[in-house]
């Protein structure tokens, strides 16, 4: 099992573009995928982008099965996605509570856009086009943010509603928490 470190927010790796990928089916575009694939499912996560693992290379994955991560119940199914491309269709911007491997133990209120259609490519170069809305749409962006050196607190509107998982959880839980859209 190839499993990468994961790098975390400082890593200034992270805060770079990354390149497309420009050559499909190759032993090492492979090999990447299988490395992040192996991470992801090690750290338990629903995406993965790959310069999380140290490779400035625009390709991400992300997927679960029903009632896994989605409030709503709902599965998004296992996806990797080489030089994606974001549309919004619904100028609508929800937030919602995120986390991330690369910034462990923390969480913070980003708004997202509701509806979105991406596409890019698969391994072997085929075209993938899909539309995203709710969750699902607010995975897709987080992942690609990755990919342009973009980490979700740089996406939060008020710091009030950025901490520690934790901390987050027990205001939630004694409904101390308003949130205004």
């Amino acid at each position: 099992m190839p499993v990468k470190p994961i790098s975390k927010m400082g890593n200034l790796q992270l805060a770079e573009p990354s390149l497309p990928i420009t050559q499909f089916a190759t032993k090492e575009l492979y090999q990447l995928i299988k490395n992040m694939r192996d991470t992801m499912k090690l750290e338990d996560g629903i995406g993965l982008a790959a310069p999380q693992i140290g490779y400035n290379k625009r390709i991400i994955m992300f997927g679960y099965e029903e009632g896994e991560q989605d409030p709503t119940g709902q599965s998004i199914p296992f996806t990797i996605l080489i030089n994606p491309v974001i549309e919004v269709l619904d100028k609508t911007l929800v937030n919602g509570w995120e986390a991330c491997i690369s910034v462990p133990e923390l969480c913070g209120l980003v708004p997202r856009y509701k509806k979105i259609k991406y596409s890019g490519f698969d391994p072997e170069g085929k075209p993938i086009s899909a539309i995203a809305e709710d969750y699902y749409a607010r995975i897709l962006q987080h992942e690609t943010d990755h990919l342009d050196g973009i980490l979700y607190p740089q996406r939060i509107k008020d710091m009030r509603y950025f901490g520690f998982q934790d901390q987050i959880i027990e205001r939630i839980r004694a409904k101390k928490e308003v949130i205004h859209d």
